[in-house]
This record gives structure tokens, sequence and C-alpha cells, in this order.
């Protein structure tokens, strides 16, 4: 049986990505060592992290002046890590979802933060989009895609000139992005990128210039270290950080963030319109602020839900329940998901509707 995956994280990796990937597992660059056992200090692995920050630089356009981190964690990391760097008395935070709700509990450990805008009322189904960021914070944070609620971000916060910092984990690479809007992104690459246990962080060079905001910052929280020393201060995740690189270069192949965003629209219109049409499933997010990535969607009725999710992973599709905190289900479409597996995803919930309706 064919298996269509849907995990939200970590998450689906294309053929071309997994097969570069066990033959380094074998024999790494010819060396004839893994790529799980070869030093980080080799110039073999060198090579490797300086093609994967090239690419990153180079799908994302980005200009001189900013630097491309790969660290051990996931994005939670930079959640005390930002207010390390940055926060020195104030800061301005958006709470779209869990995800936003942990950003904003950590940072209030190393100062003040003004939650300008929530969308928790509605259960995190929309974006906030009538907000004030006061101008005394030195910056404000969002998260550009909510993972377990399926929203996104169609248009930037209006900073009005205040340092904009975002949590990209779940869209990075989905789209293009003028990164010079920003003075900080940062993301977990498990959802489109690669495996977990690798983050990346892409920081404007001033803004560490002078080192973090909080002089107490541990050696492995300072961006300025890890920048001086291009995430080679300790051993960094040498297999994570190669997977990436494969991702890259498969991005690269296809035809970069334009083709990889008309790709995605597709996979989604697909699922929307059917959602859109359905008498029994029902999308959950107002439909301007609909996710491309992640698609929640309801019956209306628990027992058909539980229904649903057990004959569709008996029917090869892995994980369409939604979040533990949320219910319902959920599909995660990111970047290496195949048009055909939304499509089969639709077929089925179209058989379903019709077995299932009285």
């Amino acid at each position: 049986m064919k298996k269509h995956n849907f995990y939200a994280g970590p998450s689906i990796l294309t053929p071309y990505t997994i097969q570069k990937t066990a033959d380094a597992v074998l024999n790494f660059a010819d060396t004839g060592l893994s790529i799980l056992e070869v030093s980080h200090r080799s110039k073999e692995f060198q090579a490797v992290i300086d093609e994967a920050a090239a690419l990153t630089k180079e799908l994302l356009q980005l200009p001189e002046g900013y630097h491309v981190l790969f660290l051990g964690g996931g994005a939670s990391t930079q959640f005390c890590m930002v207010p390390y760097n940055l926060l020195n008395k104030k800061a301005a935070y958006m709470n779209t979802g869990t995800w936003a709700t942990n950003a904003i509990k950590e940072a209030k450990l190393f100062g003040e933060v003004e939650v300008v805008a929530s969308s928790e009322d509605k259960k995190f189904t929309y974006i906030p989009k009538d907000y004030v960021i006061p101008t005394d914070a030195e910056y404000f944070h969002y998260t550009s895609n909510n993972t377990i609620y399926g929203t996104k971000f169609w248009e930037l916060p209006n900073t009005k000139g205040h340092e904009l910092v975002a949590d990209v984990s779940s869209c990075f690479l989905s789209e293009p992005v003028d990164v010079t809007k920003y003075g900080v992104i940062y993301g977990g690459v498990q959802k489109n990128v690669g495996p977990s246990g690798v983050q990346i962080i892409i920081v404007r060079e001033d803004l560490i210039a002078d080192g973090p905001a909080l002089k107490c910052t541990p050696t492995m929280m300072d961006w300025k270290i890890q920048a001086e020393n291009e995430s080679l201060y300790n051993t960094p995740p040498c297999y994570g950080i190669y997977v990436c690189g494969k991702v890259f270069k498969w991005i690269k192949k296809i035809g970069g963030l334009e083709a990889m965003k008309a790709h995605n629209e597709k996979k989604a219109k697909i699922l929307y319109d059917f959602l859109d049409s359905s008498k029994m499933f029902k999308g959950t997010v107002e439909p301007k602020d609909r996710s491309l990535m992640n698609v929640p969607f309801i019956t209306g009725d628990e027992e058909l839900d539980k229904k649903f999710v057990a004959e569709s992973k008996a029917a090869g599709f892995e994980n369409l329940k939604g979040h533990r905190t949320v219910g319902g289900m959920r599909a995660s479409i990111y970047n290496a998901m195949p048009i055909e597996g939304v499509e089969k995803l639709v077929a089925f919930m179209k058989k379903f509707e019709e077995e299932n309706t009285k």
C-alpha cells in the first residue's frame, strides 16, 4: 500500500532527498565514512555547511549583511535566544496560537512584553488585523504560519519602524520572502527543510555587532559567537544539515521559490475547494487567513471525526488526526507533498462522505 505522509513534523521529504541521504549514510563524499560519523572539522563537512548556507542565500536572494546560522535544537530554543540577544527592556508580540504563546512566555522571563493582539477569543482561527505596536518596543515578534491552527499572515505586519522578528518554522522556503523586511527570521527545519534537530536563523549583522542585549547571555545562546564561528562553535547536527542541503538543491532544481509557491498554491486549492463544497467536511479557519501548509478541518461530529481518522489511516493516509489541543483533522501539505497526495486525499474524503451521509 502506498503511504501518503501528512505528518505536521517531522514531515514528508522528497524521494530525491531520501535517496541522496541514504547514499551518504553508507558512504559520504567517497570518504568511506558515513555522514553519521564524519567530523564537523573535516574539509568534507565544511563543504556541506558552506554549500547549505550559500544555497539558502541564493534561494532567498539574501543581500549582504545577513548571517545564516545552522544550530542544534528547534525553534523553541529561539523563544529564549531572541530576547537574550534583542530584549533590553520591552518587546511586542502577537499571539496567534500555541507556539506564539510559548514564545511570549519565554520572553517574559527577560523583560517587559506587550501582547498587542491575540486571536485566542476565536480559538486562533484568524489573524488579528487591528493593533498598535508601542513606540518603546525594541522589536515585534510574530509567527508567520501557525502549524496547529492553520492560519497564515498574508501581509507583513506594519511594524512602524520596529525590528521585525518572525518564527517561520512551518512555511520556511515555501514561497519567496523579502528578508530585508526583517531583522531576524528563524525556524525549526522539520516541516519543509529536513529532519528534526536543526534550527535555521537568519539575522542582520548590525543587530549582533555589539553582542547580545543581555550581558548574562550564555555562550551557546549568543548569536554573535555563533556567527563568528559560522555555526561551528561546537559540534552541530551534521546529519541534519546535510539533509537540509539536499532539500535546498531540490528546490533549486524545480525552479526555486516562485515554482515552490505555485506548487503549494495548487495543492492547497484542491483541498480548500473540496472543503468549501462539501456538506460534511468544513475548514476551521477564516478563508482570508488560510495556510498553504496546514489545513485543519472537522465534520462537526467527534465520533465521525474519529471514524474518519481511523479509516484514513487504514487506507494509507498517515496522521490526519488534528493536534491534541484542537481535535478534528489536519492535513499538513508541506513542500515535498506531491499534487497526487492531495488529490488522493480528496478522493478518499468524497468517498467517506458518500458512505457516511444518511
